[in-house]
């Protein structure tokens, strides 16, 4: 009889809701099936990007900024999820995958408990009622990319339906922003998970082989004469 080699299980993305005081997971989305493609944005914070090149001081200064950062990066995500509930034949009743979706799109809307306290303080006058303050969602992609995110899309197009109208198939575009020290106050454990995430891409950058100069058709005195 054949045998063949035990195949590792794949590991799936999702996401895990976060009590930012205690650091406990409130909830864990795993994602049905990992994305295809993951379309990924990083825009630099650069300290010279502000001011008008064409005026003189105002050029001076942005040439004295030129390579200075303000602070990390602006990094966006966008990917396609899928949910189909005729692969897991347990979840497709009573309620199709409605359990699913309202998961994630609990992840943009504050609980009932929430706005009813609101409420209350707006009926007793309370001048200034403070935004409520979503959970702490990180977006795990593996073991190397574990991040704090903000949801900024959202789209849900449902595909299939059983005989109560109860969705069994849709595909989700879902979009995310990186949250950093930037975005986040001293202290919280959201900045702390970022500052470990720059802390993996730090290890695996230094991991990485470097190149030569005559791979780019340089000398070594090339770079400092700034001839070719």
């Amino acid at each position: 009889m054949t045998r063949y080699a035990d195949i590792p299980k794949p590991i799936r993305s999702g996401m895990v809701v976060v009590d930012p005081d205690r650091g406990t997971p409130q909830r864990i989305i795993v994602l049905q099936f990992n994305p295809d493609t993951l379309e990924r944005s990083i825009a630099p914070q650069s300290a010279g990007d502000g001011g008008d090149a064409a005026g003189s001081g105002a050029g001076n200064g942005d040439r004295n900024e030129a390579l200075r950062l303000k602070g990390p990066a602006q990094e966006t995500w966008k990917f396609t999820a899928e949910i189909d509930a005729t692969d897991q034949l347990e979840i497709a009743a009573p309620d199709g995958i409605h359990p699913q979706l309202a998961t994630l799109e609990m992840l943009v809307q504050p609980t009932t408990a929430q706005l009813r306290a609101a409420s209350r303080l707006s009926q007793k006058g309370t001048i200034e009622i403070s935004p409520i303050e979503m959970p702490l969602t990180l977006f795990t992609w593996g073991s190397k990319r574990v991040m704090p995110v903000r949801l900024t899309e959202l789209s849900v197009n449902e595909s299939a339906f059983d005989v109560n109208l109860n969705p069994i198939r849709a595909s989700l575009s879902i979009g995310m922003k990186i949250l950093t020290v930037s975005d986040l106050p001293a202290g919280h454990r959201g900045a702390d998970l970022y500052m470990a995430h720059l802390a993996q891409k730090e290890r695996l950058a230094a991991a990485a082989r470097g190149g030569s100069l005559g791979a780019l058709g340089l000398g070594g005195t090339d770079l400092v004469t700034g001839r070719g």
